[in-house]
C-alpha cells in the first residue's frame, strides 16, 4: 500500500521561525531590510571582484564563490519565511520541501569545504609566498571549486533521497521556517537512530575536518606573522586572518551544533535560534567582514567608484 508521504500531492506546514501574529508585519520589515541588505552586499562584492583586476587573485576567486553561495543560500529560505509572516498559508508542497532540502545541504556543505580551502590559501600566502603561484594556480583554484560542489551536492542527494522516501506520519507540521532533516526526522513513523549516525558521520566529514584544517592553518600562520620585521606585513595578515576566522567560527559552530547532535538532544526553538545564524547572518555578514576589514577590497571599491564618477563628468 502506498503511503501517503510518497505522493507528490502531499504537504508539509512550517510553523515559522516566530508563532506571534500581532508582530507579523514588524517580522516582515526586518526580514526583508535584512534580506536585502545582505544580497546587495554580496552582489557588490562580486561585481566589485570582477570589475577590478587587482582583486583577480585566488583568494578573491574563493571569496567570489563564497558570496555566490550565500546569495543562493539567504534566497533558499528567507523569501518564503518573509511573505509566511504577512499570509496565513504556511505549507510548502512535498517537492518544494524536497528541493529546499537538497539545495540548503548542497550549499551548507559546499560553504563548508569552501571556507576550509580559503584557510589552504590564506596558509599558503603567508607561510610559502615563492610557491604561492604554483600551490594556488588557477587550475588547483578551480579544481577545489569543482570538489566543494560536487562533493556535496552528492552528498545532499543522498541524504534528500533517503529522508524523502521514508514514511512520514500524518502530522506534517514542521517546527522550522524551512524544510531541512533534522527538522523533518520528529515526523518520520520508524526509528531513525542508525540514519542519524550517518547524518553524524557526514557532518564530522564535512564540517568538523574543514574546521579543524581551518585551525591548524591559523595555528602555523601565526608563527611566521609575529616573527615579520614589517609591521604593516604582520597587520595585514593578522586582519585578513581574524576576518576569516570570524565568519568560520560563526559558521562552523552553528552547523556543528545542529547536525551532529542526536535527536533526542535537538529543541525547535533552541534549534531555530542557531539555525537563524548560519542561515541568515552569516551571509549578511560576510560582505562587510570582507570588506570593511580589508583594505585592497575597499580600495577597490574606491577606484571602482572613483572611475565611475570620472565617467559620469
Amino acid at each position: 500500500m502506498k503511503t501517503e508521504n510518497q505522493t507528490f500531492g502531499a504537504e508539509f506546514v512550517l510553523l515559522g521561525l516566530f508563532q506571534y501574529g500581532q508582530m507579523n508585519t514588524v517580522l516582515f520589515v526586518v526580514i526583508t531590510v535584512i534580506f536585502s541588505v545582505a544580497l546587495m552586499g554580496n552582489i557588490i562584492l562580486i561585481h566589485l571582484m570582477r570589475l577590478d583586476t587587482l582583486l583577480h587573485t585566488p583568494m578573491y576567486f574563493l571569496l567570489s564563490q563564497l558570496s555566490f553561495i550565500d546569495m543562493v543560500y539567504i534566497s533558499t529560505t528567507v523569501p518564503k519565511m518573509a511573505t509566511k509572516f504577512l499570509s496565513n498559508s504556511k505549507t510548502i508542497t512535498f517537492s518544494g520541501c524536497e528541493i529546499q532540502t537538497f539545495l540548503f545541504l548542497t550549499l551548507d556543505g559546499t560553504e563548508a569545504l569552501l571556507l576550509g580551502f580559503m584557510s589552504y590559501d590564506r596558509y599558503v600566502a603567508i607561510c610559502h609566498p615563492l610557491h604561492y603561484p604554483v600551490l594556488m594556480s588557477k587550475t588547483i583554484c578551480l579544481s577545489m571549486v569543482t570538489c566543494a560542489w560536487a562533493s556535496s551536492s552528492i552528498n545532499a542527494l543522498i541524504h534528500t533521497l533517503y529522508v524523502f522516501q521514508l514514511p512520514f506520519c500524518r502530522s506534517r507540521i514542521v517546527n522550522h521556517f524551512f524544510c531541512e532533516v533534522p527538522s523533518l526526522l520528529p515526523l518520520v513513523c520508524q526509528d531513525t537512530s542508525q540514519y542519524e549516525y550517518t547524518v553524524l558521520f557526514s557532518g564530522l566529514i564535512i564540517l568538523l575536518l574543514p574546521f579543524i584544517a581551518i585551525l591548524a592553518s591559523y595555528a602555523r600562520v601565526l608563527i611566521p606573522v609575529y616573527k615579520m620585521s614589517s609591521g604593516k606585513g604582520q597587520t595585514k595578515a593578522i586582519s585578513t586572518c581574524s576576518s576569516h576566522l570570524i565568519v568560520a567560527s560563526l559558521f562552523y559552530g552553528t552547523t556543528l551544533s545542529t547536525y551532529t547532535r542526536p535527536h533526542s538532544l535537538h529543541y525547535p526553538e533552541e534549534d531555530k535560534v542557531v539555525v537563524v545564524f548560519y542561515s541568515i547572518i552569516t551571509p549578511l555578514l560576510n560582505p562587510f567582514i570582507y570588506s570593511v576589514r580589508n583594505k585592497e577590497v575597499m580600495g577597490a571599491m574606491r577606484r571602482v567608484l572613483g572611475k565611475w564618477i570620472f565617467v559620469q563628468k
